[in-house]
């Protein structure tokens, strides 16, 4: 398995969520990137939020975007070599 263009929208989705604040939501409007649109469109079929523009995290998207978190922080605090 690969790092798609398309699971990296939906990570980068993921990776905007407030995990301190479960009731705080997100909202993409039409008029966003399409390529947002798309990727919280895919996360919404994937059960992963509530709404197909976004909303809040199912439990399995709070355990989604836990884990895309933790692997953005962990890839972008190790130094290269």
């Amino acid at each position: 398995m690969t790092f798609t263009p398309e699971l990296i929208a939906e990570l980068e989705i993921l990776a905007l969520y407030n995990l301190n604040n479960h009731q705080e939501g997100l909202k993409v409007h039409n008029n966003a990137n399409p390529r947002a649109q798309r990727a919280i469109t895919r996360l919404y079929g994937k059960g992963l939020v509530t709404q197909a523009d976004g909303g809040y995290l199912t439990s399995l998207g709070v355990d989604a975007a836990e884990h895309a978190q933790a692997l953005l922080t962990i890839l972008a605090s190790r130094p290269a070599g």
